[in-house]
């Protein structure tokens, strides 16, 4: 009936070796707390475009792979579900993906989302856009993954909510203030719960954090503490009228028959001049 969940706000580099033994040592921190699934921000594992990459051609795709091995196989040590951001190499000459790898406790990549709104400078000059939400399963609880400046598309969250998620993972690299807000909003709109991951590089500027239903803040990452650990619960007293009722009402009222149903045919309402 529950799952426990973690976020990530690490200090990321342009080395994947050290990327990836950072990943690896957070998972081994969230295991002694139960932690079911870690999330990690956007870029972590490769470095990210624009901040630390200037030119694909720098990166070592092949040392890139072998960390993501690394960490697959210490998720299945663990039993821990990983999810965490990289480029994603094409074939060349193509750009490669903004993505989000999502490792199953046996240690599979069982699917990648791509990053669908990328900023005008991702978009001509560093990745190439993906197309398709992504939703997976742990233990009864679905997930969402978004990227970053996504954060600004609120089809695309609305969108996790007409497909049922109950938590929005959302990696991120911000670089303004209000981006929190927008992502706290977000969670309280759609009444789900909402796990945002940005590196250390951002922690001038925001937490990372797990918002609730209602867009409490149960969990952050405070001076000392490397991981916000939460457990998603549909049954808490405390999030009844968000999940039980906010969230069906909202559904409902988006499908309209509601006030359809009730429209009248009345001249006071068609005439806008009257008073």
């Amino acid at each position: 009936m529950s799952l426990r969940i973690a976020t990530t706000q690490p200090a990321g580099s342009t080395d994947p070796r050290h990327n990836g033994r950072t990943a690896r040592e957070l998972m081994r921190q969230a295991a002694t707390a139960g932690v079911r699934l870690i999330h990690l921000p956007e870029g972590f594992l490769s470095g990210y475009a624009k901040e630390q990459v200037a030119d694909w051609a720098d990166v070592d795709w092949t040392t890139v792979r072998g960390e993501l091995a690394a960490t697959a196989d210490l998720a299945t040590e663990l039993g821990m579900w990983v999810v965490i951001g990289s480029a994603h190499p094409l074939t060349p000459p193509h750009r490669p993906h903004n993505s989000l790898y999502v490792i199953s406790d046996r240690g599979e990549i069982v699917t990648r989302y791509d990053k669908r709104f990328c900023s005008n400078t991702e978009i001509t000059r560093f990745y190439s856009p993906g197309f398709e939400p992504i939703v997976f399963e742990v233990d009864g609880y679905k997930f969402g993954c978004l990227i970053c400046i996504e954060v600004n598309f609120p089809q695309l969250f609305a969108e996790y909510d007409r497909l049922g998620v109950d938590c929005v993972l959302l990696s991120a690299w911000p670089v303004d203030k209000i981006f929190y807000r927008k992502a706290q909003a977000l969670a309280a709109i759609h009444n789900y719960w909402l796990s945002l991951s940005v590196p250390h590089q951002s922690a001038g500027l925001m937490p990372s954090t797990i918002f609730g239903p209602d867009g409490s803040e149960p969990a952050t990452i405070t001076a000392g503490n490397e991981l916000a650990i939460v457990t998603l619960d549909r049954t808490a007293p405390e999030f009844h009228i968000p999940i039980d009722l906010a969230r069906p009402w909202r559904a409902e009222a988006n499908r309209g028959d509601i006030y359809r149903t009730r429209q009248v045919d009345d001249p006071r309402s068609t005439d806008r001049t009257r008073i």
